[in-house]
């Protein structure tokens, strides 16, 4: 095993700046990059508003909010790449983005770097050979919020040496998550229970069944769950459930089909939370 004390996370958007902000909190030094130093930014000021919160609820004093906040430089370049222990990608949950940015770092991580894909259910070893060291290739998939939710499912690829596995998982429980271990499978444990779900609820209001509040609303009451299917695919984005669909119907068939209505959701620019209108309109 390796110690992780210095982790690049790429991607800064909601999904990103959230586990940087994870990795900060259990005390390694993050640098945070996107493809443009304002989205970098943007990242960061996310993270400053968690720790704003918990500040003001009086979780964290002062001190803490700032030895967080100064452990995250964000980039737009690689300086410093060459440094650290560990990569999290979670850039969008596109293939060919994310092998690109796989081929980019590929020569310029150290050698016992550990790189991880935060993908939901893009295979981890496609996604490893795009690295020369694909045994040091793993899949880590946080759930959103990163901040809150504590499960990591844990994807080695075929050729993921134990010794990452074992790395990984130590370092998961450091910022403070449990794992699971799972064989690599199109959308994993969680996506392909979760969008069996989803299809439901899409399928409900379709059928004009019910709408989309009453179905979270029963979600919440009649099954205890925290969040209803159409809150959580604003909070995540319909365009990221969209992406997920199409992925597991391509490997799985029919019974992930991509909703029609999800598709209009998309193409309409009603993606959710970061729009200010998805299934619900947000202020």
């Amino acid at each position: 095993m390796i110690e992780i004390n210095r982790v690049a996370v790429l991607g800064a958007g909601m999904m990103g700046a959230e586990i940087a902000y994870c990795c900060a909190a259990a005390g390694c030094q993050v640098l945070l990059k996107d493809v443009r130093q304002d989205l970098a930014d943007a990242g960061k000021k996310r993270i400053m508003k968690i720790l704003d919160k918990q500040l003001e609820k009086g979780r964290i004093e002062l001190s803490r909010k700032e030895a967080i906040a100064g452990s995250i430089v964000t980039m737009d370049k690689n300086d410093g790449i060459e440094k650290v222990d560990m990569v999290i990608e979670a850039a969008l949950e596109k293939y060919e983005l994310k092998s690109a940015l796989f081929k980019e770092i590929g020569g310029l991580i150290k050698d016992d770097c550990i790189v991880a894909s935060n993908t939901s259910a893009i295979s981890i070893t496609k996604l490893a050979s795009n690295i020369r060291n694909p045994d040091r290739f793993i899949g880590l998939h946080f759930f959103s919020p990163a901040s809150v939710m504590k499960l990591v499912e844990v994807i080695p690829g075929l050729d993921t040496q134990e010794s990452t596995i074992a790395s990984a998982e130590s370092f998961c429980r450091r910022i403070g998550k449990e794992t699971i271990r799972v064989k690599e499978c199109v959308g994993f444990v969680v996506n392909r229970m979760l969008h069996v779900m989803l299809q439901e609820a899409l399928r409900l209001v379709e059928e004009g069944i019910a709408d989309a509040g009453d179905i979270d609303r029963a979600a919440k009451l009649g099954l205890g769950h925290p969040i209803g299917p159409f809150q959580l695919m604003d909070l995540a984005g319909n365009d990221l459930a969209l992406s997920n669909f199409e992925t597991l119907f391509n490997e799985y068939g029919d019974r992930f089909r991509p909703s029609p209505l999800l598709k209009q959701k998309v193409f309409a620019n009603h993606i959710g939370r970061k729009t200010k209108k998805g299934w619900f309109v947000y202020e």
